[in-house]
């Protein structure tokens, strides 16, 4: 009885095999497309005084900024190689050149967590220059893109990368280039044999926890879900993106205890020392970079939802006011000055006709 999947031999991370174009890179333009529509949908339905203009020039700079974040911090957290490291010191332009001995190979390696803080720039900065309200912007955002989340990661499935760690569930997949471990191992034996593989080679690959999937659901459909449905009923502004940050924050720090850290980094606290690998699950005492960085996002994102339930002029405005509710206050306005004239005229011909009587 075999207690796995394999990998969907149909999937391949170029759309058309032989071109330059793939599956990854179309799901990054999706992700952008739906959380532009979800973002200009809450302004619609809001009646947010931003035109399309500003809402593009919103989005071309976030994304800018977004992609400026998620390349610099990948390269300064997680780039080990020292040679590569020393050249994009020397040529720091290569950082950003998506060509690799004139093979076309698009940004290599990119950071959330880089991206995060590149795009809350964004938010803050073009706020400030537009003279928007940065907490109504950032809680639009925070119910916008959860869901685009959820397609970068069904890219990182389809390329078959950032696969999770060995497990022995129903729930594990066989991903064609993840690690194979020597099948003479103890610890691989049992494994193999509990999931009906055959250890008869020299190597075996073991299933994997699918921790793309995982985070696609959790992080991207879930936490939008949830988003989207308190949108219109934050207590004060700024509220989603707290709940945003913290919430992204917690989903990915227990998800990561399933994902297989980066090989080249492993743990960065290790309070249980081990012999087995960083892809096999050894403690809930030993946290990986992600883990790390979630943490602060917890923190950060509770501690801004304290901070923004103080700031002034934290009242929700939950629908601004239209063209048509502007011109009804100004007939309005217009109606009560006539009253206040009429009423004024009537006094000044009364107190003529007292003057009249009383001579």
């Amino acid at each position: 009885m075999f207690l796995f999947v394999d990998f969907p031999s149909w999937l391949h991370p170029e759309i058309i095999p032989g071109l330059p174009v793939r599956w990854y890179g179309l799901m990054y333009i999706v992700a952008f497309g739906v959380a532009f529509l979800l973002y200009r949908r809450q302004v619609a339905e809001r009646r947010f005084p931003m035109t399309e203009d500003q809402l593009s020039g919103l989005f071309f700079w976030g994304i800018v900024a977004l992609v400026l974040g998620a390349r610099v911090f990948a390269t300064i957290v997680y780039e080990t190689d020292i040679d590569l490291r020393d050249m994009y010191r020397r040529q720091p332009w290569l950082v950003f050149w998506p060509f690799v001995n004139g093979r076309f190979t698009g940004l290599m390696g990119m950071s959330y967590h880089g991206g995060v803080i590149g795009g809350i720039t964004a938010i803050f900065v073009y706020s400030a220059v537009k003279g928007f309200d940065c907490r109504e912007i950032g809680d639009m955002c925070a119910g916008s893109i959860p869901l685009g989340y959820t397609f970068g990661r069904l890219g990182n499935f389809i390329n078959g990368e950032l696969y999770g760690r060995v497990t022995s569930s129903p729930l594990g997949m066989i991903f064609p280039h993840a690690e194979s471990f020597p099948a003479d191992l103890p610890w691989v034996k049992r494994i193999a044999e509990s999931c009906g593989l055959d250890t008869g080679g020299a190597f075996v690959n073991l299933p994997r926890h699918p921790s793309q999937l995982y985070e696609m659901f959790f992080e991207g459909i879930v936490l939008w879900g949830i988003i989207w449905l308190l949108r219109n009923r934050k207590p004060f502004k700024g509220f989603l993106i707290g709940i945003y940050l913290a919430g992204y924050g917690l989903f990915r720090f227990f998800i990561e205890y399933f994902r297989e850290p980066d090989a080249d980094l492993g743990y960065r606290i290790e309070l249980v020392k081990t012999d087995l690998p960083p892809s096999v699950f050894s403690s809930l005492f030993n946290f990986s970079t992600g883990q790390v960085f979630c943490f602060v996002m917890i923190v950060v994102g509770l501690a801004w939802i304290g901070i923004a339930s103080r700031l002034p002029g934290r009242e929700p405005v939950r629908i601004y006011p239209g063209p048509d509710e502007d011109q009804r206050k100004s007939d309005q306005k217009k109606s009560d000055q006539k009253r206040q004239e009429q009423k004024h005229e009537e006094r000044k011909n009364r107190r003529k006709l007292r003057k009249k009587l009383g001579k």
